[in-house]
């Protein structure tokens, strides 16, 4: 067993390659965890780094009353452990004994976790790209097809995007009732990591109009070296009437096809878009949320 030594450092003074290496060379080392990632995204955010970067750890952090606690930034689904580390349960009572309030999103690998009170599963579905489209569509489930037909006939097309704004603008306003906690500063933040990212060609568009140009429905993915993440999606009531989303997704797996890449859709719990997505044929593939309160009465009693 490997000695265990481990630092909570703030994210600008991290070893900046040493951090991305680990995050590339790991297949739990997703998007969320990068460096440009946490650092865009995070109103601040820590890391732990176990021995010399054998093991990271993002810590995002925020302030209330007084208190520093763990939350879970929006836009990041997955962090959690990253590298190898022998002593994982040092490491959960390093994270209570330095923090009394969190809440942190552990990776689909950081099953460990579960041995910590608090803590749930999550849904996350996903297709293997690693094949040809036939395959992937040989998947789906027979209502699909009736849904391409119905998209077909009402002419639908797909085609390319570079217009970053216009799909979080989109996504932003059509999740206005149901993502209060997302403030404009956050979507502020989604936009320059998004822009960011586009010079590294990290993000692709995709969008389906019908024969008048109008927009039915709207895909923003990002892409690393292991996935393509279903980062935003957006569909016109228009497009909900003609199944445009169907078509959208459909046409992204016979375009990102023969890729050694996982198609990530990024969730979900909720039950109406779980069967969406399992229509494709997707494989769950659950994450972990750890919440943990160990704040003194009466501060136990706030929530954040």
């Amino acid at each position: 067993m490997q000695p265990f030594s481990a630092q909570i450092i703030p994210l600008e003074k991290v070893n900046r390659t040493k951090w991305d290496t680990i995050v590339a060379v790991n297949d739990n080392g997703l998007i969320y965890s990068s460096f440009t990632y946490l650092n865009l995204i995070c109103t601040n955010c820590l890391a732990l780094v176990i021995n010399d970067y054998e093991a990271i750890l993002p810590l995002p952090v925020k302030r209330k009353f007084g208190l520093r606690y763990l939350y879970i930034p929006p836009f990041v689904q997955q962090s959690g452990l990253i590298g190898k580390a022998d002593n994982q349960h040092l490491i959960l009572q390093h994270i209570k004994q330095c923090f009394k309030y969190g809440d942190i999103f552990f990776n689909y690998q950081n099953d460990f976790v579960e041995t910590e009170t608090g803590v749930t599963r999550r849904n996350n579905f996903i297709i293997d790209l690693n094949t040809d489209y036939t395959s992937i569509k040989k998947n789906y489930h027979s209502s699909v097809n009736y849904s391409l037909h119905k998209a077909e006939k009402a002419g639908c097309a797909y085609i390319s995007s570079n217009n970053i704004e216009e799909a979080i603008a989109l996504y932003q306003s059509y999740n206005e009732k149901n993502l209060t906690h997302v403030t404009d500063k956050d979507f502020f933040n989604l936009l320059n990591l998004c822009n960011t990212l586009s010079q590294q060609d990290k993000v692709l568009i995709r969008k389906v109009i019908n024969h008048k140009n109008e927009l039915l429905s709207l895909a923003l993915l990002l892409k690393d070296n292991k996935r393509y993440y279903n980062l935003i999606n957006y569909t016109s009531p228009q497009g909900r009437q003609t199944d445009a989303n169907y078509f959208l997704y459909d046409n992204l797996f016979k375009e990102l096809a023969h890729q050694n890449r996982l198609f990530d859709f990024e969730g979900s719990n909720i039950e109406g878009i779980k069967n969406f997505y399992e229509k494709f044929g997707a494989q769950n593939q659950p994450y972990f949320h750890w919440h943990f309160n160990n704040l003194p009465f009466p501060l136990k009693l706030i929530k954040h």
